[in-house]
């Protein structure tokens, strides 16, 4: 009986202890990869952005968004480096589309009317 209070406190520490070394070697590792961006990475933000790494700075990080739109971000926004083998497996798990149904492209004057109809 003298030992179970030493036990107890034991197995709760134990989990504990374990729990925050993983979460130091996650952090260590986020780190590492937001120190050693590049120009040409495709990243994504933590808000979900995709973009490519067109210049690096100190603390941050500017992204081409689009052709031509570029926006700045911190370095510690980025929550990965997506390679090219990610972009595949997504392209390729989506769904197919069947060329009869696909969605064709609207003119500027069909946008017009769709965003002025009341």
């Amino acid at each position: 009986m003298d030992f179970l209070f030493p036990l107890i406190l034991v197995a709760l520490l134990v989990p504990m202890f374990l729990g925050m070394r993983r979460q130091k070697k996650e952090a260590d590792k986020v780190t590492q990869m937001q120190d050693s961006l590049k120009v040409g990475d495709r990243v994504t933000t933590t808000s979900g952005l995709l973009g490519t790494v067109v210049e690096v700075d100190d603390t941050t990080v500017d992204l081409e968004i689009a052709e031509d739109v570029v926006t700045t971000w911190l370095r510690l926004a980025i929550r990965d480096v997506r390679s090219d083998d990610d972009a595949t497996v997504a392209a390729d798990s989506a769904p197919a589309v069947d060329s009869a149904a696909a969605v064709a492209e609207e003119t500027p004057k069909q946008t017009e009317t769709r965003l002025t109809k009341d």
